[in-house]
């Protein structure tokens, strides 16, 4: 009996062969580096409208609002109120109409660099981003290139003022 035992305990380590294993590796690490899609990543820095009244203000500054609502897009400044309105089309909202009089006011005050943009609550994010577009860049044409020139690329985002009720 005792024979018996001792020859169960002398079992021997197995190798392990990781030689398949291995091969298998070398094959499809490159194959998935070379088929993986890399995405870019933009980020843009935004803040929030500051809550504040500023009394050091010049006459000649504005303090540009666009106000995203359902049913229109508003431009206006923010102490002498509403500049224009550009209402919604059965298309979606008019972001070359706005991108257009964003460059006249552009022209007007060529050293303003920063908006608010204010939304409603029940705004998409995908118009979050086309308004933003709309307003920090256009496309402008020199020498036959099309390059992207800046409107207001300091965007600050918030919520948009309630209408009054009757408007």
């Amino acid at each position: 009996m005792r024979q018996r035992w001792h020859k169960k305990r002398r079992i021997e380590a197995v190798e392990l062969n990781i030689t398949a294993f291995m091969n298998l590796m070398v094959i499809l690490v490159p194959f998935l580096l070379m088929t993986a899609v890399f995405s870019r990543v933009a980020i843009l820095e935004l803040t929030l409208p500051s809550s504040g009244e500023q009394l050091d203000i010049a006459p000649e500054t504005i303090q540009l609002e666009v106000i995203v609502r359902g049913d229109s897009i508003e431009v206006g400044e923010r102490n002498t109120g509403l500049l224009t309105a550009l209402p919604r089309t059965e298309s979606g909202y008019d972001l070359v109409g706005l991108n257009e009089y964003l460059k006249r006011v552009k022209a007007k005050y060529p050293e303003k660099i920063d908006a608010t943009l204010l939304l409603e609550a029940d705004i998409s994010y995908d118009v979050l981003v086309q308004v933003m577009d709309a307003v920090r860049v256009f496309e402008a044409q020199d020498a036959g290139q099309i390059f992207q020139a800046e409107l207001f690329p300091e965007i600050s985002i918030g919520d948009a003022p309630v209408r009054p009720k009757g408007s």
